[in-house]
């Protein structure tokens, strides 16, 4: 399977994973499925929003995606030594 096709499937998968989930613990919790598939719907897109501000985060904290960059990897907060 081509990589495209294949992340594009992965994504698919892990949303609807997601959301079954956020459903799932929410009728648990509540036992109303009108409550559950709103969590169920929005739960998942804020936090798919978010990881990708959380990414942002991390491409500032690493130094962005260049090549050129020797910083040694983050760990714990930490620089490790070469």
């Amino acid at each position: 399977m081509r990589t495209l096709q294949r992340d594009l499937l992965k994504t698919v998968s892990f949303a609807v994973l997601h959301f079954a989930v956020a459903f799932g613990v929410a009728y648990a919790l509540t036992g109303s499925l009108a409550i559950a598939t709103g969590i169920g719907l929005i739960e998942p897109l804020a936090n798919t929003v978010a990881f990708y501000f959380h990414e942002r985060a991390w491409r500032r904290v690493d130094g962005g995606d260049s090549p050129r960059n020797n910083a040694a990897p983050m760990c714990c907060g930490l620089l490790k030594a070469r």
